[in-house]
């Protein structure tokens, strides 16, 4: 399994430059294994319909991955408390967290 950087208040991990915030690290192990099924079973779902071109499967399994990524804390309302604004698919460079990726190893990640 590839690992990605993780920023040093463990808010994001960096794909290829780019910020994705991670899982609300207050949810408990079962509770995050519940909610992680979930969302890749409305992955799973979109596959599905991608095979079957099934517009309106598509819009519910698409729904259904959004719900997952929120209730994860991974969208919406940040699951932070001290008013710091979300960077969420921003790129890194571009970002308060600029220096840090530039002193990472593999910046590009």
């Amino acid at each position: 399994m590839e690992t990605y950087p993780e920023t040093p208040d463990g808010r994001y991990f960096v794909v290829r430059g780019r910020l994705w915030r991670l899982s609300d690290p207050r949810l408990s192990d079962g509770e995050r294994e519940r909610l992680v099924d979930r969302l890749m079973t409305a992955r799973r779902a979109v596959a599905a319909a991608k095979m079957s071109d099934d517009k309106l499967a598509m819009r519910k399994a698409r729904v259904g991955v959004d719900e997952g990524k929120r209730l994860l804390g991974e969208r919406g309302p940040v699951w932070w408390d001290d008013g710091a604004p979300d960077y969420n698919r921003h790129m890194a460079r571009n970002t308060p967290y600029a220096d840090w990726f530039a002193a990472q190893s593999g910046a590009s990640a």
